[in-house]
């Protein structure tokens, strides 16, 4: 293994680390932790679920309903009116601005957009 591979390997288990360290990403872990632990919480989120896989095979059946949409859309409504989950989408949403800015200060020097590109899948 190259020395240059190394070392960015070594500068990516540091960014890493540094995100981990970062008091979004705690924040972020502790909303979670928190939704996990919520029975209510739970409950709703298995809910939503159930509902979501329902509709998502009707409509693949082509027998979706407004009807049906409309009781995901109520689920949803209601899980995220929670005020544990209200916190963790916060906190969701803050963490994933912070991993943009630095997705974009790794792009920058790159001319491409990294984070979008890493994952490997053709852009049409």
């Amino acid at each position: 293994m190259s020395t240059q591979t190394t070392r960015l390997e070594e500068l990516g288990r540091e960014l890493g680390e540094a995100i981990a360290d970062h008091p979004k990403y705690e924040q972020y872990e502790e909303a979670k932790a928190a939704v996990e632990a919520d029975d209510e919480a739970q409950e709703l989120i298995a809910e939503f679920n159930q509902l979501r896989e329902e509709f998502n095979v009707s409509r693949q059946l082509g027998e979706a309903t407004q009807e049906g949409l409309q009781k995901v859309q109520a689920a949803q409504d209601e899980l995220h009116s929670l005020p544990v989950m209200e916190e963790y989408l916060l906190a969701q949403a803050e963490m994933v601005g912070e991993l943009e800015k630095v997705n974009e200060a790794i792009s920058e020097p790159l001319a491409v957009d990294f984070g979008g590109e890493a994952g490997g899948c053709c852009n049409d």
